[in-house]
């Protein structure tokens, strides 16, 4: 089940579907539907857009991608913000729902999706990120489906989730293409005015909380104490740590013995664990040798482990949490107060800046 949250311009991402944030009749106007145009090849894609007629708020039509790098292109019409006293949460999760309804019809391997309705529509971005996490996560964990999505954004680098969580956003793009770009797209005014909402709802001390977040973990920095026993070549027996195939067997035969003791069916895991259907099917077949360790720890959260059951099946891989690794830290912790929504867990490692469980393998 990957998602992933990635910080570029969506006319330059790479997937099978691009959904556009249009306008309700058949015309462009500014932001990311001009953007999305202009890219394509604004006079053909108004063509195609103009045999479709208007779209209702909430509902999606398709249209080849012409120029992007994509096959098709979903458009969805978000809805205008009004203080959210005009349905516009409903709306937003309509548009987030049947795009992907429209994506999985039109048998898509990837779809990057914007943050819909946040530009001149003025939908608050931290409430949109959330509702389009809630509906992206929940459409995937409900369809047999190695779907990737991609919730594509563009201007701010953190995102609030909860009170004291802030998304940091992986980047593919720089601070002087947002601003080159947003300034084209939107204007400097509209730029400026975006900037000034951002950092009014926030006081200085929010400003940090994703790195309070992480001090909370107790992610304290311990340097290992040196062996007693000097290394050498007399001491040094290598057939102790060549690989002679029995961990690949030992890992699987504990997987395989983990699920049916959890009586979760093969979908439920991998779905849960944010890894492929493909990938899942080479590691229990033999396909592959034991996976990284980020997999390991995607399968002891996919599978709702105790921590000595997740202990158990990490040594079937000959690994272990590492006392030293802030991520093995986190997730240990995640575990010991039974949190097992991957997408949670990812979101935390985003906030402290470390590398994310399973996005696909």
């Amino acid at each position: 089940m990957p998602l992933q949250i990635v910080r570029n311009d969506i006319t330059k991402v790479k997937a099978d579907a691009i959904v556009n944030t249009a306008n309700p009749k058949p015309r462009y106007g500014s932001g990311t539907d001009a953007a999305i145009y202009m890219a394509a090849g604004a006079d053909k894609l108004l063509a195609e857009r103009q045999k479709i007629g208007n779209i209702n708020p909430g509902d999606v039509a398709v249209t080849p991608a012409f120029d992007l790098k994509a096959k098709y292109i979903i458009h969805t019409v978000g809805p205008a913000w009004f203080g959210g006293k005009k349905g516009e949460y409903d709306i937003l999760r309509s548009c987030y729902r049947k795009s992907l309804e429209k994506a999985f019809e039109l048998k898509c391997n990837s779809v990057a999706f914007p943050l819909i309705a946040t530009g001149v529509y003025g939908f608050p971005k931290d409430e949109a990120l959330q509702i389009a996490m809630q509906e992206i996560s929940g459409f995937l964990m409900k369809l047999d489906t190695d779907l990737n999505v991609k919730i594509v954004v563009f201007d701010n680098k953190a995102f609030r989730l909860t009170k004291n969580l802030f998304v940091q956003v992986e980047s593919y793009i720089s601070d002087e293409e947002v601003i080159k770009t947003h300034v084209e797209e939107y204007g400097r005014k509209e730029l400026e005015r975006a900037e000034m909402e951002f950092w009014r709802e926030r006081d200085p001390m929010e400003r940090n909380d994703s790195a309070v977040y992480c001090a909370s973990i107790h992610l304290d920095e311990i340097k290992p104490a040196k062996p007693k026993v000097p290394f050498n070549e007399k001491n040094f027996d290598k057939s102790l740590y060549m690989n002679d195939g029995k961990a690949d067997s030992a890992f699987r035969e504990e997987l395989w013995k983990l699920i049916r003791e959890k009586d979760m069916d093969n979908s439920t895991v991998y779905t849960r664990a944010n890894i492929t259907r493909k990938a899942f099917s080479k590691i229990l077949c033999g396909d592959t040798k034991v996976p990284q360790k980020r997999t390991v720890l995607s399968f002891c959260i996919g599978l709702q482990l105790n921590l000595e059951e997740a202990e158990e099946l990490l040594a079937s891989a000959d690994m272990a949490f590492n006392p030293y690794d802030k991520r093995d830290k986190l997730v240990k912790q995640c575990i010991l107060y039974e949190q097992y929504n991957i997408d949670e867990i990812n979101d935390m490692l985003f906030a402290c800046e470390l590398p994310q469980l399973c996005t696909g393998f």
